[in-house]
């Protein structure tokens, strides 16, 4: 019998040590988690005006330095919705802050892609933050680019198309 009540012991000892490791582990993980839960963050809010009453969405996607110029990168955050005639407000949540740029357009037959001509012109209008207008291709990401910094940010964008391009000239 003087053997078991050491063993007891001994396992008593093990088991309240077990049981206070775990403890200080799930202290440090609650200490750990709401560091992570302040980081900062954005909002960005996007005007996109002068929208054509032919409807469809409005596709717009928000891109870092890094996946701008790839046309079939997957954009940092992005969001499609039913064109409004005249301008649509479009907000992005929980975008870490940085330096980004917008690109979008009207998506007015709804196949979910740009439709272009034979010449490669947009046949829907198109746009990009700064209110950049290309010349013969996409504008490089230092025209476009703009800082997001934590709390709320506001862009606003006009729509363009080709014609609009042409006139400009």
């Amino acid at each position: 019998m003087g053997n078991l009540r050491g063993f007891q012991r001994f396992s008593l000892f093990w088991t309240i040590t077990a049981l206070a490791v775990i403890g200080w582990m799930l202290l440090a993980v609650g200490l750990v988690a709401p560091a992570r839960a302040q980081e900062p963050v954005a909002t960005l809010v996007i005007h996109v005006q002068d929208v054509s009453p032919k409807g469809g969405i409005l596709r717009l996607g928000l891109y870092d330095e890094a996946r701008y110029p790839d046309d079939d990168a997957t954009p940092v955050a992005s969001a499609d919705v039913k064109a409004e005639m005249g301008g649509n407000v479009i907000t992005l949540t929980n975008v870490p802050p940085g330096v980004y740029a917008i690109e979008t357009f009207q998506d007015i037959n709804s196949n979910n892609k740009m439709d272009t001509s034979w010449f490669g012109f947009p046949l829907e209008p198109f746009g990009f933050s700064r209110d950049v207008q290309p010349h013969l291709s996409k504008p490089r990401f230092s025209a476009v680019k703009f800082e997001v910094m934590p709390g709320v940010n506001m862009q606003t964008l006009h729509l363009q198309n080709s014609i609009s391009l042409i006139a400009a000239k």
